[in-house]
């Protein structure tokens, strides 16, 4: 669930953390009558309510405050100009505010289709970084020559179910929260970059081969929402510090070789290191520019 009243500074600060389950619509509606511009919206399992300046998040403290305590009444009525969410929107919050993300779950989807269902190998040389062609019993690779398409496209190829399941549940878990807050176009933007870098350093480091996955770009989410949230904390979105460990010791093993000792096939350590260095690298930028903004006072989100 995501409700605001007016657009808030690039800066917002926390006021407020109650449980998801808190009925907050008459404070909010007290809030509205108030003239307090604010934006509510879920995360890890509560509510979390912004403003756009400290001293509005001090008095927003005390007005909920003296709410709970029963100090102020508020009564809705049928016809108040409480925020008001559609069945759809209150259903379905997450898919609404995170299109982007949803459709690079679907195109990954896709992308194993082709695989797993077996289709011509000249259909899946038209996804891979270059483009390859069978002689006898080997593959011969050509160059990509004006196909810019193919810088981009083997994100989308998956080739076993552990590989789209875990790059699907990953990419939503980190996708989904830093669309949410930054938008899609943010997003969008964010894959562009870190799929361009993350490919290409495959390539480059492994040389021509059938490679692919969502990998490389889930772990530059991973680097970007752990820089950009702890250097500009009202984004709100960093990874759990078990999550965290769980993805960096997964990286770790793969570089050592264990992963591929233990039978789970050649792994693109390439294009893991690229893509979570490219994603911290993008996350301080982001944040560094967000905090800037901030401080000049500039009403902007970025």
């Amino acid at each position: 669930m995501e409700y605001g009243a007016g657009e808030l500074m690039a800066s917002p600060h926390i006021a407020l953390r109650t449980a998801a389950t808190q009925d907050l619509r008459p404070f909010l509606a007290l809030l509205q009558e108030q003239g307090v511009r604010f934006r509510v919206y879920e995360a890890s399992g509560e509510q979390l309510l912004e403003v756009a300046t400290p001293a509005q998040a001090e008095a927003v403290h005390v007005l909920y405050e003296s709410w709970c305590a029963g100090d102020i009444q508020v009564h809705l009525q049928p016809t108040s100009a409480q925020p008001q969410l559609s069945a759809q929107a209150t259903r379905w919050p997450a898919l609404q505010q995170s299109p982007v993300t949803i459709a690079l779950v679907m195109l990954s989807v896709a992308g194993f289709l082709l695989v797993y269902l077996g289709a011509p190998l000249t259909w899946l040389s038209l996804f891979t970084f270059a483009p390859f062609v069978v002689v006898g019993d080997s593959l011969r690779f050509g160059d990509m020559g004006s196909q810019y398409w193919r810088l981009l496209t083997p994100a989308f190829l998956h080739f076993g179910w552990l590989h789209i399941v875990f790059n699907s549940l990953w990419l939503w878990e980190l996708g989904a929260k830093v669309e949410r807050r930054l938008g899609s176009l943010h997003m969008s933007g964010l894959f562009i970059a870190i799929a361009l870098v993350s490919n290409g350093c495959q390539f480059l480091f492994g040389g021509a081969s059938i490679f692919g996955g969502m990998s490389g770009v889930v772990y530059g989410l991973l680097g970007f929402s752990f820089v950009a949230a702890r250097l500009q904390p009202a984004w709100n979105f960093e990874p759990s510090r078990s999550i965290m460990l769980l993805m960096v010791g997964w990286l770790l093993l793969c570089i050592v070789g264990l992963v591929e000792v233990l039978g789970f096939g050649a792994i693109a350590n390439a294009a893991h290191v690229a893509g979570l260095l490219s994603g911290a690298a993008l996350g301080a930028t982001l944040a560094l520019l967000s905090r800037r903004g901030g401080d000049r006072g500039e009403a902007r989100r970025l």
